[in-house]
């Protein structure tokens, strides 16, 4: 079987071979243009290699692969929605279950800001926040642009493991999921500390719909808000833990100021804050490589959150303590040890940690 058979269920066979096709067109980008093209870089530099990714960006424009590899990512990217699209087709109104052990708050006066109208992040077309055929779209493309290797929320977990592990027993009463999403990160969590209350806050109606169907077919109880996660409604002082997953390289800069701002307010003295996003390596093939890929992927606000000192921002905003920790996304991987990431020929994000807490 498949690791497209196993996230498509239900998509008919000629859908299921659009989305097979497009996904073995991305794991070819990833384990074999992405090492040819950095061969040729290292061939080309070996007399003086560049020490900052400026400095690399001339030389890896003027690779012969540079052009396709720039290609084959938006490309791929275009048709991998595409396809999710069309085998979703229209939807289906996602019904809200009559009695629910969670809640569902959605407000139909929220103004959603024009930085998050304003573009189709990842190129979907229309974004998550239109139908609740958006959701569905979402949470297809969403396993397939981790190559297959998310079927099963593989990833999240790992991330929710090792916010548990670094808890150790430490008491979680109130847990509050930033930009939750259709909650791929929102469960995992709940699972991990099942005697908190668990709270996922996002923009998106449909994503929060999405999200508490899946809660109550599993079983979980946990409250839906909508509302923006700098502006989030609750009480102060009243989480002992704040997450987020893949969110602040989404936001502009004075949106990511007021969202460390929030995390400060709603935590508890002493309360914590974990994050998960992407951090530069330090080597200019690959930090080249990454900024570049906010362009190709409509994520406008990603170079900007990469290059600022966000730790700093954190700490600025009533936050301390704030440092990045290198995560490796593979079912063998999990948290590392500071910003040391595994050696590895294939594209792959370098996702890392920010860990943070509010002084007591």
């Amino acid at each position: 079987m498949t690791a497209t058979q196993d996230i498509s269920t239900g998509v008919d066979l000629d859908h299921r071979a659009d989305i097979d096709f497009v996904l073995s067109l991305r794991r070819r980008w990833a384990d074999t243009m992405y090492p040819a093209l950095r061969h040729e870089y290292d061939v080309a530099t070996r007399a003086d290699p560049p020490v900052t990714r400026k400095e690399a960006a001339p030389v890896v424009h003027q690779l012969p692969r540079y052009r396709w590899f720039a290609w084959m990512e938006r490309g791929s990217q275009k048709q991998l929605w595409r396809a999710v699209a069309d085998a979703v087709g229209d939807g289906h109104a996602i019904e809200v279950p009559e009695s629910p052990i969670g809640s569902l708050e959605l407000n139909p006066d929220l103004v959603l800001p024009d930085w998050y109208t304003d573009w189709d992040i990842h190129v979907q077309p229309g974004g998550v926040w239109r139908a609740d055929a958006s959701a569905e779209v979402y949470e297809l493309g969403a396993k397939l642009v981790m190559l297959g290797g998310n079927d099963d929320y593989t990833f999240h977990r790992l991330f929710t493991d090792a916010i548990a592990q670094d808890l150790g027993d430490r008491e979680v009463t109130r847990l509050v999921d930033l930009g939750c999403g259709f909650g791929k990160s929102t469960w995992p969590l709940k699972k991990a500390f099942p005697s908190a209350e668990v709270i996922g806050v996002d923009l998106a109606a449909p994503c929060l719909k999405m999200a508490h169907a899946k809660a109550e077919a599993q079983g979980l109880a946990i409250r839906l808000r909508q509302a923006d996660a700098t502006d989030t409604g609750l009480e102060p002082d009243s989480a002992d833990l704040v997450t987020a997953t893949m969110t602040l390289h989404e936001m502009p800069q004075p949106a990511i100021r007021a969202f460390f701002a929030e995390a400060a307010r709603i935590l508890k003295p002493g309360g914590l804050l974990r994050l998960l996003e992407f951090q530069f390596t330090g080597e200019p093939f690959r930090d080249l490589a990454m900024m570049e890929h906010g362009s190709r992927n409509n994520e406008p606000f990603m170079p900007g959150m990469m290059a600022t000192d966000t730790a700093a921002l954190a700490n600025d905003s009533g936050l301390a303590n704030a440092r990045w920790v290198a995560f490796d996304e593979r079912p063998e991987g999990g948290r590392l040890d500071g910003l040391k990431w595994p050696n590895r020929a294939e594209w792959h994000f370098p996702w890392a940690i920010l860990e943070a807490e509010k002084p007591s």
